[in-house]
């Protein structure tokens, strides 16, 4: 703000006002978008509500590869591990599809709550609320048990009110040969 006022001060030039106004629009702007790409610690817990809505709670890891330094340095490996919440359409196919081990990536916000404990101790906990989910697995793991549908779109939260967008058809373009039983490659 000081910063802003000793530009207004040296500035009475009309126009030059009209800038530094709209330089003060751009800093008062804020984001708040996290992208995550990892593997679920846990089954997702889903819970129903009497409106029809359901709500859906995992952890997902992401973790940094280990490294060594120029220097010699040995950087370990860093896992680290997010409360992720989706809600209605997405809690449903996190219900479906998601398992212990999959991978997906994930768009949305943080945030940040609080509650009291039984001992009466103010508690914090950061959780990611989901906007759009993709599954990462292949149709079927090593075993042939999972489960997963076709690659789609991303999949975005729908705000109440709000439909959700729908895909755009693809371009048709000329047919690819269909890969052999076995063959996962592309080519």
């Amino acid at each position: 703000m000081q910063f802003l006022f000793f530009c207004l001060i040296l500035n009475r030039n009309q126009k030059k006002l009209s800038r530094i106004s709209h330089l003060k629009k751009l800093i008062i702007m804020s984001v708040n978008k996290v992208i995550l790409l990892g593997n679920v610690g846990k089954d997702p817990e889903v819970r129903y509500f009497d409106n029809g809505g359901a709500v859906a709670n995992f952890t997902l890891a992401t973790t940094e590869r280990g490294y060594t330094a120029a220097n010699g340095t040995q950087v370990p490996e860093r896992t680290d591990w997010h409360n992720i919440v989706l809600w209605r359409g997405l809690a449903e196919i996190a219900e479906k599809y998601v398992k212990k081990g999959s991978k997906i990536y994930l768009e949305g916000k943080i945030r940040t709550r609080s509650y009291d404990d039984a001992a009466g101790n103010k508690r914090y906990v950061t959780e990611i609320y989901g906007d759009n989910m993709e599954l990462l697995d292949r149709k079927s793991d090593a075993q042939g048990t999972t489960a997963v549908p076709p690659p789609q779109p991303p999949l975005e939260r729908q705000d109440q009110g709000q439909q959700a967008r729908q895909p755009a058809a693809e371009p048709q373009g000329p047919a690819l040969p269909e890969a052999e039983e076995g063959d996962d490659l592309p080519f």
